[in-house]
């Protein structure tokens, strides 16, 4: 669906951006991740021509996107950022039909598409008059994604989305951005600096450092096949719970029967470890099932590559 070949950029004569090639499949959420300054947020703009490339080219299906009219292009991609970006002078309403308007919706269909985002997002109707200072930050980056969903454009791109969330609303929107079906057939790229949230939503995350990429892969490759020593260094620190998120059930199936767990507690076989052993740890008279899966997942950890 994107596919970025050799693209650089430069501000005030120094590298921002070098060089770097990759490739965003229909259908997938790849997220560029990396530390302050390494070169994901200007790579992401580039897409949607927020920033233009000094070198290089970007295809969208196949299509250079400089043969596009600027609006044209920006009509066609979702865009959420970090703090929402809404427009502080519109009402929630007018924020979301943004989009829509420009597009020449007849009002009743931008009404009732709203409505429709909103409940899945579980924001309730009572706010569409309100304006984003009368939000709380979570209602506002929800309003956000509900603008960048409401069109039902084919990419969706996040810069740093939920970065300035506290860590218990940050982990409801993710549930739910998870569980949207707009999502599923849409090619998403998210920019975050969070290795958790990468490791969360990603299927493939690009590692990138110094404004090149250091390696692409599924979470699972980069934490048992690191590429150099930088990539194993940069996960050290969180690597213990990073396993625990990449290892399903349906993987611990080889070492210990899965079928009591998925028909007890709800479960299916592509629930995450660290999901599992959550819901496990909360009740005594789970404590068997709870040891169980831990002793299956060292003994999984074993058989990785590292």
């Amino acid at each position: 669906m994107i596919d970025i070949v050799s693209i650089s950029k430069f501000f005030n004569g120094k590298v921002a951006v070098d060089q770097i090639s990759l490739q965003a499949k229909e259908g997938e959420v790849l997220v560029l991740l990396g530390t302050s300054g390494c070169g994901k947020t200007t790579t992401l703009k580039m897409i949607n021509r927020l920033i233009e490339p000094d070198r290089g080219q970007i295809f969208i299906a196949g299509k250079d996107i400089r043969e596009k009219q600027v609006q044209d292009l920006r009509r066609q991609i979702g865009f959420v950022m970090q703090h929402a970006g809404l427009f502080p002078h519109y009402t929630v309403a007018r924020n979301i039909a943004v989009v829509p308007e420009l597009l020449k919706w007849e009002k009743k269909t931008i009404s009732l598409r709203t409505v429709e985002i909103l409940h899945k997002l579980n924001l309730g109707e009572d706010i569409l008059q309100r304006y984003p200072h009368e939000l709380s930050g979570g209602q506002q980056q929800r309003v956000g994604i509900a603008r960048a969903l409401i069109a039902d454009s084919p990419i969706l791109l996040m810069d740093e989305p939920f970065g300035a969330l506290d860590t218990i609303t940050k982990a409801d929107i993710h549930a739910e951005f998870r569980s949207l079906e707009e999502i599923r057939s849409k090619t998403i790229i998210l920019v975050t600096h969070d290795v958790p949230e990468a490791f969360e939503l990603g299927q493939r995350i690009c590692l990138m450092d110094k404004g090149k990429i250091v390696q692409i892969g599924t979470p699972k490759e980069l934490l048992y096949r690191p590429a150099s020593e930088f990539v194993a260094n940069f996960f050290a620190e969180n690597r213990l719970l990073l396993e625990y998120k990449v290892a399903t059930l349906q993987e611990l199936q080889g070492i210990t029967a899965i079928d009591p767990f998925i028909s007890r507690y709800g479960f299916t076989l592509r629930t995450d470890l660290w999901h599992a052993t959550q819901v496990l740890s909360m009740h005594t008279e789970t404590a068997q099932a709870y040891e169980t899966l831990v002793e299956a997942f060292n003994n999984y950890r074993k058989q990785q590559v590292v």
